[in-house]
């Protein structure tokens, strides 16, 4: 049974984007600093969607696979 994940990972930044590790984690870390958060937080699907403008049900489908 697969569990639906709620955490964007920079690996899975990589995937969805087609871009590096490393631009994975400098865009996480934007998304951070959008979201007020500190860098030990975690960057969830839903803050990744608002602040790409990217459908959850698209970003999901890479998350399961």
């Amino acid at each position: 049974m697969k569990t639906n994940r709620i955490i964007i990972y920079p690996k899975d930044v990589q995937r969805i984007t087609g871009k590096s590790d490393r631009y994975g984690r400098l865009l996480l870390n934007k998304i951070r600093q959008q979201f007020s958060k500190e860098p030990h937080q975690f960057v969830s699907v839903e803050e990744f969607c608002q602040f790409t403008g990217l459908a959850p049900e698209q970003v999901t489908r890479f998350l399961n696979d």
